[in-house]
């Protein structure tokens, strides 16, 4: 068994309880009240700006060209494409690059951005890929199971759902898989369970990044 695959024991019972949370459902159904997803949309382009930072600490760590080269473009692509793709996106919600840059991290964005910042900054290059891997494959799970049931008529949240179900989507969440199985290959047990538990923890702050867009968490003071 690869160790994705033994990750996806993990990950299951995760993915289905983000399927299931109302927000998700609800924008799979197109009926998704706007205010929750604007928030979402906000607080994804303050993730995105982290996000960005990992994978320039995983070109640092790389053990080798080609991974430090994949790394540097998918910094380069996160900041020059799809950051841009994100304020387009925005913008159909009425939702300013002003908004954006403007937007205070809620209590879950700042704990999971600094958890992955952390972990990219202090752990391995395995630690950093296992902490990683989480945020593409739960979107990528999430649009498919969505895509499966239909596109709902709200042309925004059809476009969101058919971008994490896509194909292009699909092959970076299955090459970060197998950079995952890579980095597991000939590890021991004490280290694959390290990774287990750092990609739980990412696996379950993407549960909570929804959740939070669904209350519109803020600080309490």
């Amino acid at each position: 068994m690869s160790f994705s695959s033994d990750l996806e024991t993990v990950a299951e019972p995760i993915w289905d309880a983000i399927v299931a949370h109302p927000i998700v459902e609800e924008l799979g159904a197109g009926t998704l009240d706007e205010e929750p997803f604007r928030y979402w949309v906000r607080q994804d382009y303050i993730y995105l700006i982290d996000y960005a930072r990992v994978f320039a600490h995983g070109a640092t760590k790389a053990p080798d060209l080609e991974w430090m080269g994949t790394f540097a473009k998918l910094l380069d692509s996160t900041i020059n494409t799809e950051m841009d793709l994100h304020r387009e996106y925005a913008a159909e919600f009425d939702i300013t690059e002003s908004d954006l840059e403007t937007t205070d991290p809620s209590p879950t964005t700042r704990a999971y951005t600094d958890f992955l910042v952390r972990i990219a900054t202090t752990g391995t290059f395995g630690d950093l890929v296992a902490a990683l891997l989480p945020c593409m494959w739960g979107f990528n799970e999430t649009g498919k199971r969505l895509a499966k049931k239909g596109l709902p008529d709200d042309d925004r949240y059809a476009s969101w759902i058919e971008i994490y179900a896509g194909d292009e989507f699909t092959e970076l969440t299955t090459w970060c898989k197998e950079l995952m199985d890579d980095v597991a290959r000939n590890k021991n047990e004490v280290e694959c369970e390290r990774f287990r538990n750092l990609f739980r923890t990412s696996a379950r702050y993407e549960y909570r990044f929804w959740d939070a867009a669904w209350r519109q968490e803020e600080w309490s003071v």
